[in-house]
C-alpha cells in the first residue's frame, strides 16, 4: 500500500513539439483541467501555490522546469502542448498526446489546492471550538478538560493553514478519553471517507485476530499454505510450508519480498502487476528462514487477507462489516473497500474510512479490544499485535502495527516517547500513546515526500505540551 498510484503523467514523459508556445512563463491556471490518462481513466490538474496532478483523490506536485515544462516526483519531464490559439491541449508522454478533455475539474479536486478558501492569502483566522457530539460512541469534551489547551490546538491548525504542516486533511485528538480536537482541511469533512493506504494493514490484522478468536483459524502459528487453495507454488522450497500467519503479519515470512529494495522480485511495483497477488507472493523464492529477518512486504497483507477469507468463508470486506465495523457502530455507507487482490485493482486493496471511524479503531486497541463495554477483539490478540514481533528498518513491528517513537525536546532535555501506530503513505496515522493517555488520528495528502507532517506536529506541539503537563502534576 505504500506504492505511488500509477498513471501516465507520473511515469516517464517524452519531449514533444509545442504549438504556439508562450515566450513568458504562463500562469499555472493555464494547465488546470481534466485530461485523458489512459483508456477509460482521467486525471486532473489543479493550481494553487504550485501545480499538482490529482489521481484517485491524491495530489502529486509538478515542479517548474521551463516554459510549459514540469518535473514529476521521479524527476521526469512533463511537457504540456498547446493548440494554434495558444491554449493548453494536453500533455505528451513517450510521444503520445494525452488530450485535455475540459478546462474544469471536480469541486473535490479543486479543494485540494488550499487548506481552506480559494487562495493562500484567504485562509481564515482560526479560534478553537470543541468537537460536535455526533452520538456515535465517541465521547467529546472541551480542550480545557485535557492536558492540552486552546493555544496548543490553535498552533496545530494555524500551522496547517499557513503551510508549516502541508497537506494535512484531518486532525483528531482524544486525550483523557475525550475527543477535544476535530478539524478538517482541503475540502474534507467528518462525513467523507479517506483513503488509508498502508494503514489498511492494521485493519487486516484486526480481522485476522477476530478470525482466530472465533476459532476459524487455530492460531497465529498456523501455516498460511494450509489456509490457501493453491495446488503448489513456484520456486519450490520446503521452508514455504513453515511460513505462518505470525511471520506474514510481522513481515518476516522469509520470502524475497522487500518494497524498499528496487531489486527485490517481490517489491510492490512488481507484485501489483500480477493477475493474482497472493499466488505471486507465495511463488517468490525464499531469501531467509521464516521468522529470522523482516522486510516491509505489501504482498504479505494480500496473503494474510486471503487466508482469513478462506477461513471464514466470506470476503474480507463482508467479514469486516459484521465482525468489526458493526460492533463499533460504523455503518456500511461510511467506508469502501475494493479487495479483489488482482492487477485490475487500481485501489491496491486499500480501505477508505472516515477519520472518526479510524479513531474508533485506535480507541479499540487503546482499550485492549473493548469498545464501550463490548469486547470486539481478544485482549491477547491486541497485546500480541502491539508487541514487538520483529524489527523493520530499525523500528519495532508487531502484527501489521508499528512501534515507532519520537524524540521530543523539553526544558529538561530530549525525551523519547514510545507509541503504537497504524501508518499509511501521505500522512494516514492512528497513534496510540498510552503513557500520555492520547489517541490521535491524522489524514493527509503529503504523498511520497518522506516529510511526515503528523510526526512533526506530534513532536513539536502535542507531545511537548503533554509531557510538560505530566511534569507539573
Amino acid at each position: 500500500m505504500t506504492r505511488v498510484f500509477c498513471c501516465a503523467l507520473l511515469s516517464t514523459i517524452a519531449l514533444g513539439t509545442v504549438s504556439a508556445q508562450p515566450s513568458a512563463t504562463p500562469p499555472l491556471t493555464d494547465y488546470v483541467g481534466t485530461y485523458t490518462e489512459s483508456p477509460g481513466h482521467t486525471l486532473e490538474i489543479i493550481a494553487g501555490s504550485a501545480l499538482h496532478a490529482v489521481i484517485a483523490e491524491a495530489k502529486y506536485r509538478l515542479r517548474p522546469a521551463g516554459v510549459d515544462a514540469f518535473l514529476n516526483g521521479s524527476g521526469d519531464t512533463v511537457r504540456f502542448t498547446r493548440n494554434e490559439a495558444g491554449a493548453v491541449a494536453g500533455y505528451l508522454e513517450r510521444g503520445t498526446l494525452h488530450p485535455r478533455l475540459s478546462p474544469r475539474v471536480t469541486a473535490a479536486s479543486a479543494a485540494l489546492a488550499f487548506p481552506r478558501g480559494v487562495s493562500a492569502r484567504a485562509q481564515p483566522e482560526y479560534r478553537y471550538r470543541a468537537p460536535t457530539d455526533r452520538r456515535d460512541g465517541i465521547a467529546v469534551g472541551h480542550v480545557r478538560g485535557s492536558d492540552l489547551d486552546a493555544g496548543t490546538v490553535e498552533t496545530i491548525v494555524r500551522g496547517v493553514l499557513d503551510g508549516t504542516y502541508p497537506d494535512v486533511h484531518g486532525v483528531l485528538l482524544v486525550q483523557r478519553g475525550k475527543l477535544v480536537l476535530e478539524e478538517y482541511f482541503y475540502g474534507y469533512t467528518h462525513a467523507r471517507p479517506h483513503q488509508l493506504r498502508s494503514a489498511t494493514k492494521s485493519i487486516v490484522s484486526a480481522l485476522t485476530g477476530i478470525a482466530i478468536d472465533r476459532g476459524a483459524i487455530p492460531s497465529a502459528d498456523t501455516p498460511v499454505a494450509s489456509l490457501l487453495t493453491y495446488a503448489g507454488f513456484g520456486n519450490p522450497d520446503p521452508r514455504k510450508a513453515t511460513i505462518t500467519l505470525a511471520s506474514m503479519l510481522s513481515m518476516s515470512s522469509g520470502l524475497a519480498c522487500n518494497d524498499y529494495d528496487a531489486a527485490s522480485p517481490g517489491r510492490e511495483t512488481v507484485l501489483y502487476d500480477a493477475p493474482d497477488w497472493v499466488k505471486a507472493t507465495m511463488d517468490l523464492p525464499m531469501a531467509a528462514d521464516p521468522g529470522t529477518a523482516a522486510h516491509y512486504c505489501s504482498g504479505g497483507v494480500a496473503v494474510a487477507g486471503r487466508s482469513v477469507e478462506n477461513a471464514v468463508r466470506t470476503t474480507l470486506p463482508a467479514f469486516a462489516r459484521t465482525a468489526l465495523f458493526a460492533p463499533l457502530g460504523i455503518p456500511r455507507n461510511n467506508w469502501t473497500w475494493n479487495y479483489s487482490l488482482t492487477s485490475d485493482n487500481r485501489e491496491y486493496s486499500q480501505i477508505h474510512l472516515r477519520p472518526r471511524d479510524m479513531l474508533k479503531i485506535g480507541l479499540l486497541y487503546a482499550n485492549g479490544g473493548v469498545w464501550n463495554g463490548t469486547r470486539v477483539i481478544s485482549a491477547a490478540w491486541v497485546k500480541a499485535s502491539l508487541a514487538e514481533q520483529s524489527q523493520v528498518d530499525g523500528t519495532g513491528y508487531g502484527y501489521f502495527w508499528w512501534r515507532p517513537w519520537l524524540n521530543v525536546q523539553t526544558p529538561g532535555g530530549t525525551q523519547r516517547v514510545d507509541m503504537f501506530a497504524a501508518q499509511g503513505n501521505g500522512g494516514q496515522k492512528i497513534y496510540i500513546v498510552p503513557e500520555l493517555d492520547l489517541v490521535a488520528v491524522f489524514t493527509g495528502g503529503d504523498y511520497n515526500s518522506g516529510g511526515s507532517p503528523p510526526n512533526r506536529i506530534m513532536a513539536r506541539v502535542i507531545l511537548p505540551k503533554l509531557l510538560a503537563a505530566r511534569a507539573q502534576r
